[in-house]
């Protein structure tokens, strides 16, 4: 089984308001990819992140954010196990917060190395 990040983004921080209930909905989102045991890390479900960012480059280069195309917040992370990016995907597409608050969560495979 092959491990993948699900990374959480919005447009902006202020996009992210969830209620108590739908917060619910989430942690019941994640307690049911748990209780398949394909959660390999509860990552940081809401990083406290401000919406600007540096990145130091070898040479003491500085420059603006990770991606300079990428203007999106990112708000959080899991690592899951799937056997492909298609079971990641869908259980990407599960989660319920995103239906309520807009935004995408990015499908990456997390390389193993031996």
């Amino acid at each position: 089984m092959k491990e993948f990040a699900l990374i959480f983004r919005l447009k902006d921080i202020s996009d992210f308001k969830p209620s108590p209930e739908q917060m619910q909905e989430r942690m019941n989102w994640l307690a049911g990819i748990a209780s398949q045991n394909k959660l390999a890390d509860k990552g940081n479900t809401l990083l406290p992140f401000a919406a600007s960012a540096k990145t130091v480059k070898p040479n003491n280069v500085i420059t603006d954010g990770a991606y300079t195309e990428i203007k999106e917040f990112i708000s959080g992370y899991i690592v899951v196990k799937a056997d492909t990016i298609d079971e990641a995907v869908e259980m990407a597409k599960g989660n319920p917060i995103f239906d309520q608050v807009g935004g995408s969560i990015e499908v990456r495979e997390v390389l193993q190395r031996d």
